[in-house]
């Protein structure tokens, strides 16, 4: 199973956007992940008892999106240079080693130039540490309101057949 996450608690943002571009992208070649918004996080991440006392809401995301998964596609917007705080909270608050040995697709979201360089560089570090492999094909997606048209839907074709190239390798992966 494959959990696409969309990096960031901001609403109406781009990255959930790109998040469910790719998931349909995914479909059309067979495979059928699950979306993790992390809009959808308990308030309860914010709490410093997150890290001891795991509230019923946060459990079940873990369950339903974590727990099961063996691959993980990260979708982070560039928030100061790096990836959001949120999913920084949001890998600390899981336990330890529970995603060890499972592997993770990143690809970076920024209305700027470079894509989200330095967050999936950063990210992929995080990464590493927790013991999850990182695919070597990271995406950035650079000047992102230009790539999509006002629905929100991807209409660059070098960006698609990129997608499109990683979903392959990722699932064979």
């Amino acid at each position: 199973m494959i959990t696409i996450i969309s990096a960031t608690n901001r609403p109406d943002c781009n990255t959930l956007k790109v998040a469910k571009n790719y998931a349909s992208l995914m479909e059309k070649h067979g495979v059928h992940p699950l979306l993790l918004s992390l809009e959808t996080l308990p308030m309860e991440i914010y709490s410093p008892e997150i890290y001891t006392k795991k509230p019923e809401s946060f459990e079940k995301i873990l369950n339903e999106f974590i727990i099961p998964a063996q691959k993980f596609v990260f979708i982070s917007p560039e928030y100061n240079g790096s990836f959001p705080g949120i999913l920084k909270v949001f890998l600390d608050a899981m336990p330890y080693n529970l995603n060890r040995n499972k592997k993770a697709a990143l690809i970076g979201v920024s209305t700027g130039r470079a894509g989200n360089l330095r967050g999936m560089d950063h990210l992929s570090s995080v990464l590493n540490f927790c013991g999850l492999f990182v695919h070597p094909m990271q995406i950035p997606i650079s000047s992102v309101l230009q790539q999509m048209d006002e629905s929100g839907a991807l209409t660059d074709a070098n960006t698609l057949k990129v997608l499109n190239r990683q979903i392959e390798e990722f699932s064979k992966w």
